[in-house]
């Protein structure tokens, strides 16, 4: 049995995050519509839960939190403070997946327990990458909770808090990193003269197959890398390219500029 069988699931906003979760945990039947509710201050997006998922949708952040025994915010950073003081009812477990705001922030308005986490947009095609982790009082049946919570949306690593920021640095902002590269792939396929559409399904077929292979196998991404490219061959000169345009660089780069930014957001 699931360790959310017997929950009721509340969760504050209604965006993307929130959707994917639902759809999740009611496409794989764990629990029936009526053990989730969902809060969001706009009409349609309330109408939109209530039609497609059968859930209660109301605007009251606090009836909804005082409802469940499993809270998920899943709200913005700029809108935590909105939240904040509708978890004073929550007396269980509390799940925010809003970037960059510590637990404590949480736990210093609310008697209940709180992990954080950090998915990433994948989850709405059942294939994110989420990180949990502790707060202050959260217990190891809370974090298995908050496991089987994202489980449903992919795959699931735990990390001290103190790790959240370069988490969100990776594979919070990751995917649109890689959307830029296959855009560059893209590009750069119509410039060798294919097709656009033909260029698309190549690069993002290219990879995510590319990313099923590292998974599966759980060979190290140089090794991979190594068998695709022979001596003299037409991947070792594309490499070299890719090497003195600084594109290892720029990504490293760009993971810790997004962490630096997650560490302002939590300020």
């Amino acid at each position: 049995m699931s360790l959310l069988a017997h929950r009721r699931i509340a969760f504050l906003g209604g965006g993307n995050m929130a959707e994917a979760l639902v759809r999740g945990l009611l496409t794989s039947q764990i629990i029936p519509p009526e053990a989730i509710r969902v809060s969001d201050p706009n009409t349609e997006r309330r109408v939109h839960f209530e039609q497609r998922y059968g859930v209660v949708a109301d605007a009251d952040n606090e009836s909804i939190a005082a409802w469940a025994n499993l809270v998920v915010v899943a709200v913005k950073p700029q809108a935590m403070a909105q939240v904040l003081p509708s978890l004073r009812v929550v007396h269980e477990l509390i799940v925010t997946i809003a970037a960059g705001v510590p637990a404590r922030t949480l736990e210093a308005v609310t008697p209940g327990r709180v992990v954080r986490a950090m998915p990433n947009t994948p989850a709405l095609v059942r294939a994110g990458a989420t990180a949990i982790a502790a707060g202050s009082r959260s217990t190891a049946a809370d974090m298995d909770a908050a496991s089987a919570l994202f489980s449903e949306v992919g795959l699931v690593v735990r990390v001290t808090e103190t790790a959240l920021d370069a988490v969100t640095g990776l594979s919070g902002s990751g995917p649109a990193y890689v959307m830029l590269a296959i855009e560059a792939l893209v590009e750069g396929g119509v410039k060798m003269g294919l097709a656009r559409p033909v260029a698309l399904t190549l690069a993002a077929q290219t990879v995510y197959g590319s990313a099923k292979l590292q998974l599966e196998t759980g060979e190290d991404p140089a090794t991979l890398r190594e068998r695709v490219t022979s001596p003299g061959g037409t991947t070792v000169a594309g490499l070299a390219s890719l090497e003195s345009g600084g594109f290892r660089a720029a990504l490293i780069d760009a993971v810790a500029a997004a962490t630096r930014r997650a560490t302002e957001l939590g300020r």
